[in-house]
């Protein structure tokens, strides 16, 4: 008698999961476990020096910075992203936002510090312009090189990403409803508060989380402009590494790097279930 035959459709699927072993999964298991090992042996000292104040601090920021710019910029991004769909789906505009969004959405690290640097920095063109007329931004401090600062500067790839993740599902909203909307009485609002606003919702909420978690991984731009101290952690973990007076803690590091897994891991996995519930309605 014949027996059910082994699907072979996953064999397709072996190049990625080996992808996602290698540079995903295997990495991740070499920092848990890391994390509790010391110079000594096994340890849970690197998950108690968590406590310290200037980590539980940078730890706060991260994820603080990761709020307000995941915030402004799904709100900003969102705005941008209806203009543009509202538009000719094949006019220049769209096609010149969309390529920019995916050039800048990519842009950060020492090029983007150093544009805003040369930019409104306390020597930059337009601080000098704006001191010239008696507007003086900084006022005796440098916030740029702060927290605002960061969420200022985080906000230039934060809206275009927004825009290339967001775009889809406004797309996918059909133009009809909003005429059967008006058809039936009733207006703008009532088409954003019981047809559009609900559609939207789990999109646009998926889209906040993957901006937060792109916000709170985020490191070579911070890096290139804090270049004193670590305000968030990326940047502790950077400096637990590569102590200039022999004080790096590796295992300490990895500790820290698992708090931030942690919360990517929780942030992904809200994305996916938002992501689920979107995709019913886009079919």
């Amino acid at each position: 008698m014949g027996g059910r035959r082994l699907s072979l459709d996953w064999i397709g699927a072996v190049p990625f999961l080996v992808y996602v072993a290698i540079f995903l999964f295997l990495p991740t298991a070499i920092i848990a476990v890391g994390a509790f090992f010391g110079e000594n042996g096994p340890t849970l000292e690197n998950f108690t020096n968590l406590s310290r104040p200037y980590i539980v601090t940078s730890i706060v920021n991260s994820v603080v910075l990761s709020a307000v710019t995941a915030v402004a910029g799904a709100v900003l991004g969102a705005l941008l992203t209806y203009a543009i769909a509202t538009g000719n789906p094949r006019g220049t505009f769209r096609r010149v936002v969309s390529s920019a969004c995916g050039v800048l959405a990519q842009f950060g690290g020492v090029t983007l510090a150093f544009a805003f640097i040369a930019t409104i920095g306390p020597a930059g063109f337009v601080y000098v312009w704006l001191a010239q007329h008696n507007l003086d931004i900084y006022s005796g401090t440098t916030w740029l090189y702060e927290l605002p600062g960061l969420e200022l500067v985080y906000l230039y790839f934060q809206i275009p990403l927004m825009v290339l993740i967001f775009l889809p599902a406004v797309d996918g909203i059909r133009p009809q409803w909003r005429e059967a909307t008006e058809s039936l009485g009733g207006n703008t609002w009532h088409y954003w508060r019981h047809i559009a606003g609900p559609l939207l919702a789990p999109a646009f909420l998926g889209s906040t989380l993957l901006l937060f978690a792109n916000s709170l991984s985020a490191y070579a731009t911070a890096a290139a402009l804090i270049n004193q101290g670590g305000i968030i952690l990326p940047l502790q973990i950077s400096n637990a590494i590569t102590s200039e007076v022999g004080l790096h803690e590796p295992g300490f590091a990895k500790a820290q790097a698992v708090v931030l897994i942690v919360i990517v891991a929780i942030v992904t996995v809200a994305y996916a279930l938002l992501q689920r519930r979107t995709a019913r309605w886009l079919q």
